[in-house]
């Protein structure tokens, strides 16, 4: 939502200066930003991370056996298929069906529980970093900050502030 208010205002700037003639655009002091880049390397990000990576591990862990047991079942009716009866064979047939379905199911709730994890984590960070720019864009005279994978195709190096926002937002959100 924050980036997707960032582009639009980044993309209403863009329009503003090409129909303003340009005496008035060279007083604009603009800045371009990496949220990516903030959000993964600024303190609060870091952790964040850690904690979205050691979620992600337990939860392998926790379907690696089963994953096991769908493998070894697999297995078997390849191997012993042959020697079966019909009725045995269409037996373990739904049960690898069954036993598939299930772990299918608890992955995508394991996705969507990794997701509303991400959101929660990124969510303060996120809130911190728009205020963090804008008073950051107020108080070194800039008239737009824009992030660079927004759009921009081109842009000097000398004008990226991420590395000054990273600081800032983490002066920002070691207060909370």
């Amino acid at each position: 939502m924050v980036l997707r208010r960032m582009m639009l205002a980044g993309i209403f700037f863009i329009v503003t200066c090409l129909t303003i003639n340009t005496g008035f655009a060279a007083d604009f002091k603009i800045g371009v930003m990496n949220v990516q880049k903030i959000i993964v390397s600024c303190n609060a990000g870091k952790e964040a991370k850690t904690r979205f990576e050691q979620k992600m591990k337990d939860l392998q862990s926790k379907f690696k056996s089963e994953e096991d047991a769908l493998k070894k079942l697999q297995d078997e009716i390849k191997k012993k298929s042959s020697a079966w009866s019909e009725e045995k064979k269409a037996e373990k047939v739904r049960e690898f069906q069954k036993t598939g379905r299930e772990l299918q199911a608890k992955t995508e709730e394991a996705r969507f529980e990794m997701k509303q994890m991400q959101d929660k984590e990124l969510e303060p960070i996120l809130k911190a970093l728009e205020k963090v720019v804008a008073d950051f864009g107020k108080k070194n005279g800039y008239t737009a900050v824009m992030d660079s994978k927004s759009g921009i195709v081109y842009f000097d190096e000398k004008i990226d502030i991420s590395d000054v926002i990273i600081k800032e937002l983490d002066k920002a959100m070691a207060k909370k």
